[in-house]
């Protein structure tokens, strides 16, 4: 299922995550919520905390079995991006998915890596009968929004104060793409 991306910094490999990725992705996900407070609903702080079996239950439930999956960006065995995709867990919701946690480190921005990782998870969701994914994203982060309407998702509401963070509200343009 790992597929390649060819780049001017060399190939990416877009793959399902894997429970021996548990300390790499641990720390990718970290730096996520260091650099950009503002863009993740968790908390640096408390996820610094978890314990490292909570970060090895996080992969194990999300390697494609059940009603997720994590996709990591990995250039030269190091990772360098990821996301998530989960699926509705009602009966009535199964039709639907929302991707989740998009991050690509900031040298290898620019590159279409997060694109390459939404697509993976269209694919998943397409696979799974999905109809529709959603994602929220901060109305200040402009390359993300960008991103997203490239990858074919639209604006169809806007949450206000969703995120509080650095003593400041942000709002989510709340987008969907349907397949």
């Amino acid at each position: 299922m790992p597929t390649t991306l060819s780049t001017p910094r060399g190939t990416i490999t877009i793959r399902p995550a894997a429970l021996d990725d548990v300390e790499a992705y641990r720390d990718l996900r970290l730096e996520a919520l260091r650099l950009h407070p503002e863009v993740f609903g968790s908390d640096y702080t408390s996820d610094l905390a978890e314990p490292m079996a909570r970060w090895a239950d996080r992969i194990r439930r999300s390697t494609g079995e059940g009603e997720g999956i994590i996709f990591f960006a990995e250039a030269g065995g190091r990772l360098i991006g990821m996301t998530g995709v989960v699926r509705g867990y009602i009966p009535k919701g199964a039709h639907s998915g929302t991707i989740w946690g998009v991050f690509v480190r900031p040298e290898w921005r620019g590159l279409r890596i997060a694109d390459a990782l939404i697509d993976a998870c269209i694919d998943w969701a397409r696979a799974r009968g999905v109809r529709l994914v959603k994602l929220g994203v901060v109305t200040t982060n402009t390359p993300a929004i960008r991103c997203y309407a490239r990858c074919g998702f639209t604006v169809y509401g806007v949450e206000p104060e969703v995120i509080h963070a650095n003593g400041a509200y942000y709002d989510e343009l709340l987008m969907v793409r349907r397949l």
